[in-house]
């Protein structure tokens, strides 16, 4: 299997998403602005997506790609088969109960992830009615989960790799015809929630099917494998999802500035998550299982080549994409949602905001990759104990930066609380042994450099005065960003290329 072949595969896919996610949000910013109604959704919709973060996609994938790999590799197709039906049937019952607890306590998980909430009843209100309605979807983004390790074991990256853009479908369908059928409008943004998780689970059946591995029920908490997959789940929530659960306790701190905080800060998320997601979920996603197989073989020295191969994509890709969010931060955000109720003052505070997260992009992206280092060869308590550090260091910088920065100095305490994550996460792998940098980091680090200074004086030079994006109407905008990104990306990549890099020199293979 070569890796960069599949790394483009899923990329492509995200990026099909994350487009589609901008349109998204280009809707919904263009319809509800940022204010009452939009601060009430984006606080609804945290808290499942959170739990989907940290218990389906973050805690749950990481527990259980290597013991499915293990499985896969060491016991064969007959017990492999009843893992996936034991695990898939307690994780049902599991989440279901969860499901229907978090419908019923949505006051009270309200008032907790939005306290400043309370002194507006009609606020609390609706984002209690949305909350009930969007609950759901971490049942079904738990199935879609298990069912997207399993494909991505087998090597089927690309369907769970789309699979996310149906979610983004319904948003911009619901937003766009079902809004005049709902009282108030942004309870259609909670049924396309409902909508998306429900189309996307049904989406992976037909492939699971064809592999021989939908899930029938059989529910044995004695099962070996269950329990270690089930034990293994418990502190990787916060191994993982450090950063997700750090946003929740930012929502907390926002809940209490300015009305269009939470707005602005979940925009400025969005546009940090569009790289994010491009490179670092999709290579976390094709690392641990072939970390996995490494690991399972007694691989030991190509295990330390992947995660090697891992680091140096994420820096060549990364670090120009931080540095593009902080200068092009006023394109950008003019670009996309500038339109409507979407004010020029919001254009400002979202900016603020995009600025201080892009200081930790590049250390969000190398979590990505350092922490299957870890999860591949089942180590929990070592993520654990840095994540537990990491989440008490961005609280201690939330208090120490709101009050000058305000809802920027909460987006600033993620990205530095990151660099601190990502610097333990690789010492932590250092010191073990387990990776060794292969030869060569310093010539890297200098072609690099050299590159980024010429995209960055290039990008200052033709992206011209903030207030003009203002000014201008969508088609010149979108022309000229376009014109900008290109004339940056060619600097970068022409850069690289006569210091010596050549796309060969990333070319890695992974036995199936």
């Amino acid at each position: 299997m070569n890796l960069l072949k599949t790394l483009a595969t899923v990329s492509s896919m995200t990026l099909l998403s994350r487009i589609l996610g901008f349109v998204r949000d280009f809707v919904i910013a263009r319809s509800f602005g940022a204010g009452l109604l939009t601060d009430a959704f984006f606080v609804a919709f945290k808290l499942p997506n959170l739990l989907r973060r940290l218990f389906a996609e973050g805690a749950f994938s990481q527990a259980f790609v290597p013991v499915l790999g293990e499985y896969r590799n060491r016991r064969g197709s007959d017990e492999t088969r009843l893992l996936v039906d034991r695990v898939a049937s307690l994780l049902f019952l599991v989440v279901l109960a969860v499901t229907l607890l978090g419908m019923a306590a949505a006051p009270l998980l309200v008032y907790v992830s939005a306290p400043g909430f309370a002194g507006d009843p009609a606020k609390f209100a609706l984002t209690v009615d949305l909350t009930r309605i969007t609950f759901s979807y971490i049942l079904f983004m738990s199935l879609v989960a298990l069912a997207g390790g399993i494909l991505n074991t087998w090597s089927r990256f690309a369907i769970p790799a789309f699979t996310p853009v149906l979610l983004n479908v319904s948003f911009i369908l619901m937003a766009l015809f079902a809004t005049p059928y709902f009282e108030p409008p942004i309870m259609a943004l909670g049924w396309a929630v409902f909508l998306g998780g429900a189309l996307q689970l049904a989406f992976q059946i037909p492939s699971l099917r064809r592999i021989g591995m939908l899930p029938r029920f059989s529910a044995n908490l004695q099962d070996e494998g269950v329990r270690r997959i089930f034990r293994l789940m418990a502190p990787a929530v916060l191994g993982v999802s450090v950063a997700q659960v750090s946003l929740l306790l930012n929502t907390i701190f926002a809940s209490f500035l300015h009305t269009g905080s939470v707005s602005w800060l979940y925009y400025a998320d969005r546009l940090m998550e569009f790289p994010a997601g491009l490179l670092g979920a999709a290579l976390g996603t094709i690392l641990l299982p072939s970390l996995t197989r490494c690991h399972a073989a007694e691989q030991h020295d190509e295990y330390s080549r992947l995660l090697d191969w891992g680091l140096r994509l994420t820096f060549l890709l990364a670090a120009p994409a931080a540095l593009a969010l902080a200068l092009l931060a006023v394109p950008l955000i003019t670009t996309l949602f500038h339109y409507g109720a979407f004010s020029a003052s919001d254009v400002w505070h979202t900016r603020d905001a995009l600025v201080a997260y892009s200081v930790g992009l590049l250390a969000l992206i190398l979590v990505k990759v350092l922490a299957p280092g870890f999860y591949a060869r089942q180590n929990i308590r070592t993520p654990v104990r840095i994540a537990i550090l990491t989440l008490v260091v961005t609280q201690v910088l939330n208090l120490l930066l709101i009050g000058w920065l305000e809802h920027a100095g909460l987006a600033l305490a993620i990205g530095l609380a990151a660099c601190l994550n990502a610097t333990l996460l690789y010492r932590g792998l250092r010191q073990r042994g387990i990776y060794t940098p292969q030869p060569g980091w310093w010539v890297f680090y200098a072609r690099l450099s050299l590159a980024l200074v010429g995209m960055g004086v290039a990008l200052g030079w033709v992206t011209g005065e903030a207030e003009e994006w203002l000014r201008w109407s969508l088609a010149e905008r979108l022309l000229r960003l376009s014109v900008v990104v290109s004339f940056g990306a060619g600097i970068y990549f022409a850069t690289l290329w006569l210091a010596g890099f050549r796309m060969r020199d990333f070319k890695r293979s992974s036995a199936e």
